[in-house]
């Protein structure tokens, strides 16, 4: 009696569902297997296999450039949208609102967020905050109620984000590392290059209409490593003035030139679903923390 409640068709299996709403969304099979918490090859795996299994192409072009196929673009809204549905029942099921999922970035949650949440959980201790970690480029993650990381101005306005901390760069040095005169000894010093932000100094030279001279450059993996190797006198690096505001305050760091402005921002993206008490609370918090930062030394 019970023959006619499937399909003729058996549905795709919801991993392989999963690896590929994640991978057209974010863009990437890097960024979605963090997502996922699995390995880059698992993802393509899945892919693939729903490639086999629908007789259809997802995503085109070379491996590194890949792109969905209008099969793809055409599977993706509905998905997603499924995949948010299921993850806001999933929430409401286990509770009552009070816990609160939040992406950041790694830079962003271990110099700024988490140094600040306990005056969070002091205010409103009956929500429970979740912190995972962001991908470096991503703006969506899965079950985020609230996304945090540094935007620039178009992508703040399309995601309908909110402003937390305008963005200021500059160059910061450790004051042992000046010899007699701090611009031209930050500009010589070994420059930190962070692998998610490898742009900076020249961006930090475009908005200043300065050109660079030739230095070394020692990689680092991410803004933090470059603020920590900042701090430590192991060179200098163009980061962003949520990042080193204390540590500038306090004479740790120096910044002979001053911050420049950009028209981007630390910025709270919404997740999806319904907004929650516990939600607002914490944007409302976020935007308070943000005011509550003292103004950047102008670039000079």
């Amino acid at each position: 009696m019970f023959e006619n409640l499937t399909a003729s068709a058996p549905l795709p299996s919801l991993n392989a569902l999963r690896a590929f709403e994640a991978m057209a969304r974010t863009g990437s099979a890097t960024r979605a297997a963090a997502e996922l918490n699995v390995t880059h090859s698992a993802v393509s795996r899945q892919v693939k296999a729903l490639e086999t299994q629908l007789g259809l192409r997802l995503f085109e072009g070379p491996r590194h450039a890949l792109t969905l196929t209008e099969a793809g673009r055409g599977l993706l809204p509905g998905l997603t949208v499924a995949f948010d549905q299921i993850a806001a029942a999933v929430a409401e099921a286990r509770g009552d609102g009070r816990d609160l999922n939040v992406a950041a970035n790694a830079s962003l949650a271990v110099k700024w967020l988490i140094p600040r949440l306990a005056d969070f959980n002091r205010l409103y201790p009956q929500v429970r905050v979740h912190l995972v970690e962001l991908a470096p480029h991503a703006v969506s993650r899965r079950g985020a109620d609230v996304l945090l990381r540094l935007l620039d101005a178009s992508r703040i306005d399309s995601l309908g984000a909110l402003r937390v901390i305008p963005n200021a760069i500059g160059p910061v040095i450790a004051p042992a590392l000046i010899r007699r005169d701090a611009r031209m000894d930050v500009l010589n010093a070994p420059r930190l290059a962070p692998r998610t932000h490898l742009s900076a100094w020249k961006d930090w030279a475009r908005l200043t209409d300065r050109r660079l001279p030739d230095a070394h450059e020692r990689p680092v993996a991410h803004l933090h490593f470059a603020l920590d190797g900042a701090l430590a006198g192991w060179g200098a690096a163009v980061l962003p003035w949520a990042l080193t505001a204390e540590a500038v305050a306090d004479g740790r760091l120096l910044a002979p030139f001053g911050f420049a402005r950009d028209e981007g921002a630390v910025a709270a993206i919404p997740g999806a679903g319904e907004m929650s008490k516990g939600r607002r609370q914490f944007l409302r918090w976020l935007a308070d923390q943000g005011r509550a930062m003292p103004k950047a030394p102008d670039a000079t």
